[in-house]
């Protein structure tokens, strides 16, 4: 466990509200975005439905009085995770998004990268404080 730093607690919040709120443009604007994007509407609600439990995980994270490393770099894990599977997805062929969907893929994939690499540089330097 670490003392909740300040930029570790804002990292989490950022992505638990960046998260949530593409989740549920995702879930709740499925049938809109997937002609915009040539995304499958399906392939949207799922990646939706996987938002929630993450939202939940990394927001009660963010609220505690003293973070769990252990929690906030399992976050940043999945945050990688998440970008690897968005940009396989986009070259795999699976799916044929038009430029818009390749847009909008890659520049969540992109912002959620980014995220964790901050969640991952406060944890660093949390751990510069301590030792």
């Amino acid at each position: 466990m670490t003392q909740s730093p300040n930029l570790l607690r804002f990292a989490l919040a950022a992505d638990a509200v960046a998260s949530g709120a593409t989740g549920l443009l995702m879930l709740a604007g499925a049938g809109l975005l997937a002609p915009l994007l040539h995304v499958p509407a399906g392939h949207l609600m799922m990646a939706g439905v996987l938002l929630v439990p993450f939202v939940a995980f990394v927001a009660y994270t963010a609220t505690r009085a003293v973070i769990s490393r252990a929690a906030a770099h399992t976050i940043v894990e999945l945050n990688v995770a998440w970008t690897i599977a968005s940009f396989v997805l986009l070259f795999s062929g699976w799916i044929a998004p038009n430029a818009l969907g390749i847009a909008f893929i890659a520049g969540q994939a992109l912002a959620v990268l980014a995220l964790g690499g901050l969640q991952y540089y406060a944890l660093r330097q949390s751990a510069l404080r301590t030792a």
